[in-house]
């Protein structure tokens, strides 16, 4: 104990010059005093003066021993330091937000609003049965890993680096090929964890050093099956929306799997939930047909919002309005849902990018807000559009639409 406590005063450490102006801030103090009590009202004065300078001192080695005692802990120190103390004191007092879904959408948008709050859940699918998540599932009997890969890069504060690892993906060239990083890591963990998912969702977050959680919404094996209006049936995720036949129901095999208890828990805990954006039958839907959640989710007393997709999707949504996505996931979950609708109502001023689109068959949402309001929700038409290569929202434009809706509602709904 006395061997750490000389520690202290070894060189180089940049502690010992400040407890050294500390202790003689004190006895500079200690000296004012003992001229303040004099009788002379110079001495008296001259006294007050020193015992300032002392007070100056104590405060000025203070502040310099904690900065190089946090600053030894930080790889970038001073700009480190004021992340840090921006996330603690102004990002945990944010509002408990619960965005569901999956894809690109949902990762995209957590980007954005970990920059609004620190307290974020994602509750994440798992039901993805193509590419690398596929794979994995047959090989390995994990549920798919890559929307939960997503979720947890866009949340991280690690170094850019440690994102565009778990991001990598293998060249066509190698044994792995088409396989991320994220995944294969999210899978080995899962091994070392005892086959616990959760486990491993858990200390991949603490690797990343994640801004809030990342949840799936069960840690089953589920498949999703969709029933066609021409009654034919597809199970998998890859394989449903290559049908070309308007999906008339969407459910899961087995039908009976358990939502995680922590996606229960973020729902109840919630001030917001944002559901969406994502591809509606094979995003949305996947986690909000999990017995108990559509219930936990109508009984919250969060103010819940649906963020509508931009442009239809071939397969899942051909030919859909706003208002039709509203309908379909009311029928299948609960008409307490949701309280409010996110449309764009911006038109689409990129014909090269729409005539893309054209070839596959998907076209701009129609943003039939009258419709939706008579369901009884509000809605919020906005401009929420960004073009590139992509016709998607637009980051940016979509957070602050939702941060302006969610403080109009989030108290009054309380």
């Amino acid at each position: 104990m006395s061997n750490n406590l000389f520690k202290w005063l070894y060189p180089g450490i940049q502690i010992k010059r400040w407890i050294l102006a500390t202790l003689f801030g004190i006895c500079v103090v200690a000296l004012g005093a003992y001229f303040a009590a004099n009788t002379y009202p110079f001495v008296r004065a001259f006294g007050f003066i020193i015992i300032l300078c002392g007070i100056l001192l104590i405060v000025l080695g203070i502040l310099k021993m904690t900065v190089s005692l946090i600053t030894i802990f930080l790889p970038r120190r001073e700009q480190d330091l004021v992340n840090i103390l921006y996330q603690k004191r102004f990002l945990e007092r944010g509002p408990k937000i619960v965005a569901i879904g999956g894809g690109h959408g949902l990762s995209q948008l957590l980007l954005a609003l970990k920059e609004y709050t620190g307290n974020i859940t994602a509750i994440v699918t798992v039901a993805d049965s193509g590419g690398s998540s596929g794979r994995l599932r047959e090989q390995f009997d994990i549920v798919a890993p890559g929307d939960i890969r997503n979720c947890l890069v866009a949340l991280a504060d690690a170094p850019a680096l440690m994102g565009e690892l778990f991001q990598y993906r293998f060249p066509e060239k190698s044994e792995l090929k088409g396989h991320n990083f994220g995944n294969l890591f999210l899978t080995a963990l899962y091994e070392v964890a005892n086959r616990d998912f959760q486990q491993a969702v858990e200390l991949t977050s603490k690797v990343l050093a994640i801004r809030g959680k990342v949840v799936p919404s069960t840690i089953e094996s589920v498949h999703l099956v969709a029933k066609y209006k021409d009654g034919k049936v597809t199970q998998g995720e890859a394989r449903i929306p290559r049908s070309g036949v308007r999906i008339e129901k969407l459910t899961l095999n087995p039908k009976d799997v358990e939502p995680t208890p922590e996606a229960l828990d973020a729902i109840r805990d919630a001030d917001v939930i944002i559901m969406g954006p994502g591809s509606l039958f094979t995003s949305v839907l996947p986690n909000l047909i999990i017995k108990g959640v559509p219930e936990a989710i109508a009984a919250s007393s969060a103010f819940r919002i649906y963020v509508c997709n931009v442009m239809t999707q071939m397969g899942e949504t051909e030919g859909f309005t706003a208002g039709d996505h509203v309908r379909v996931i009311v029928e299948h979950t609960h008409k307490e849902i949701m309280d409010a609708v996110v449309v764009n109502s911006t038109a689409i001023n990129a014909p090269e990018a729409l005539a893309r689109y054209k070839q596959e068959n998907s076209f701009p949402v129609a943003a039939d807000a009258d419709v939706i309001r008579d369901m009884g929700y509000k809605v919020y038409a906005d401009d929420i559009v960004g073009v590139k290569d992509y016709v998607r929202h637009d980051t940016g434009k979509l957070t602050q639409v939702l941060i302006k809706v969610i403080e109009k509602n989030r108290l009054i709904k309380r």
